[in-house]
């Protein structure tokens, strides 16, 4: 029976993403809450996004037959280790993979791991401005001429960098919906404190996407709050200060789990969008042409204009394409209509000093005792590497060195050796 589980587990791994997000939303504006349709197909996103499980990748678990290691009626880890989906105790990145760990019996999991310094649950949270805190959240750009480009899910060191060199060179402005620790990349005040200083330099906006990108409808409300005000606690050891936009990871937080009342309550917009590049689905650079057309098709769609018009895209800095093909298409386009690409702050005519807030008790979080992760499938306790190795291959790209294929290809070997 146990065995089903780690099978099924395993097909589920060969899905055509590695960073938590599977079939996306449909490519059409006007996902609005107040539309029926629109509203139902945001209450069944948890059903529409397959996660990713590195936990059976390990050989050793393709002989396990037996009972769990930790989970509910057997208990939680050592100190210091993971409990895998699969329900086993490690410290390989299989075993610590987030989402997907299984932090409530294993220690070692991201979620437990909380970033240096004070904790921020205390500030004062006044709510200033006129963008809705909590509900169902902003779907549309209120400024005409404006679009607002957003990234989920980084930073990822070499592609959110290139991105943040055609922005410049636009002249053009983002936001970045930021990750604390999850797909392994290590803590973000650790290992991408420079990108994020950049970008908060350079004039992009800084947003929330939560600690380990958990859906927020699906856990408790203690770690649901866990999970935006660590992604809080790291960013305030970067830049000095917390961000108040926020969106909820696989665009899920309703109203009945009481998710919108605890992102109100600590302060924050929920952020969503009205063009879906799909990008998360099209990493490969012969099917990027669809995202290209998805964006331009909406930007465009039933006669659109940058005279009275204002859109919300949304895209994925750790994905090489989005990095080196569709950034590029994407300020082209809106340079070539007319439009102004802007943070979502300013689409929504925000005023600037909303976007943060002061937060003050900045740790530093040692390299090497964040989170007890090894850098293979053993157990040694080592800080987790950020990204895989990473290099040019010409002016204007970016590239990991591990491709899309080798991934599939490992994933597929894992499957059938448990099979």
């Amino acid at each position: 029976m146990y065995l089903l589980i780690v099978v099924a587990a395993t097909i589920a791994a060969a899905g055509p993403l590695v960073n938590a997000h599977g079939a996306g939303l449909p490519k059409i504006v006007g996902l609005d809450p107040a539309d029926v349709k629109s509203r139902d197909l945001l209450l069944a996103l948890e059903e529409r996004f397959s996660r990713l499980d590195h936990a059976q990748s390990e050989p050793a678990l393709a002989t396990r037959t037996s009972a769990p290691e930790c989970g509910p009626g057997v208990g939680s880890c050592p100190a210091g280790e993971c409990c895998s989906r699969a329900f086993f105790c490690g410290t390989s990145k299989d075993h610590c993979y987030s989402p997907g760990c299984n932090y409530k019996y294993g220690p070692g999991c991201a979620e437990n791991q909380a970033p240096a310094g004070t904790n921020t649950s205390s500030i004062s949270r006044d709510k200033l401005g006129s963008i809705p805190y909590g509900g169902n959240g902003t779907f549309r750009c209120t400024k005409p001429g404006t679009v607002a480009i957003t990234y989920d899910d980084g930073p990822q060191k070499d592609f959110t960098e290139h991105i943040l060199d055609q922005f410049k060179s636009y002249g053009a402005k983002a936001t970045f919906f930021v990750t604390g620790n999850n797909i392994n990349k290590g803590q973000i005040d650790v290992e991408y404190a420079d990108v994020i200083k950049r970008m908060s330099a350079e004039g992009h906006q800084i947003a929330s996407h939560t600690w380990t990108h958990l859906d927020l409808s699906e856990i408790s409300s203690e770690d649901r709050k866990n999970q935006i005000i660590m992604n809080e606690m790291a960013i305030r050891n970067i830049l000095g200060k917390i961000p108040t936009y926020l969106r909820p990871p696989y665009s899920s937080c309703t109203e009945i789990s009481g998710c919108q009342k605890d992102v109100a309550d600590l302060g924050y917009h929920i952020t969503n969008f009205n063009v879906d590049t799909d990008d998360y689905n099209l990493n490969t650079a012969e099917d990027i042409q669809i995202a290209k057309d998805n964006f331009h098709g909406n930007i465009t769609s039933k006669g659109a204009t940058a005279k009275d018009h204002q859109w919300l895209a949304i895209g994925h800095d750790i994905l090489e394409q989005t990095a080196n093909n569709l950034t590029g298409f994407m300020l082209e386009t809106i340079t070539k209509l007319g439009y102004k690409a802007v943070t979502v702050g300013e689409c929504l005519e925000d005023p600037e000093e909303n976007w943060y807030r002061a937060a003050d008790g900045a740790g530093i979080s040692p390299d090497n005792e964040t989170n007890p992760i090894s850098s293979d499938s053993g157990s040694n306790t080592t800080s987790p590497s950020a990204t895989p190795a990473a290099s040019a291959t010409g002016a204007g790209s970016a590239t990991q060195s591990y491709s899309i294929a080798t991934i599939a290809l490992a994933f597929t070997m894992a499957s059938v050796y448990v099979l």
